[in-house]
């Protein structure tokens, strides 16, 4: 399935608040995955010094991504298309 990568700018944010974030983006993307609309977290790299967030999704297309970040509302600049380079576990 496509994976996406969504930008986010988020200035003055806690880390309490992106642990919350992170929860409502899981628990969205289980919903529409059961209203038939895949979309699921994969895990998020925030960079303090410059209050930018990267949050990658899988999904079926760039719409559903969308969907889950309005609906948990969740800012964001920009989905893109991205690859997960992940290693396989050995």
């Amino acid at each position: 399935m496509p994976v996406y990568l969504v930008e986010r700018d988020l200035p003055g944010i806690t880390m309490e608040q992106l642990a919350a974030a992170q929860k409502r983006a899981i628990q969205v993307g289980k919903e529409l995955t059961a209203e038939g609309r895949q979309v699921r977290y994969i895990r998020s790299t925030f960079v303090p010094g410059e209050a930018k967030c990267m949050c990658l999704f899988e999904a079926a297309n760039p719409q559903n991504v969308q969907e889950a970040n309005e609906r948990a509302e969740i800012p964001f600049t920009r989905i893109v298309p991205a690859e997960d380079l992940t290693p396989a576990s050995s």
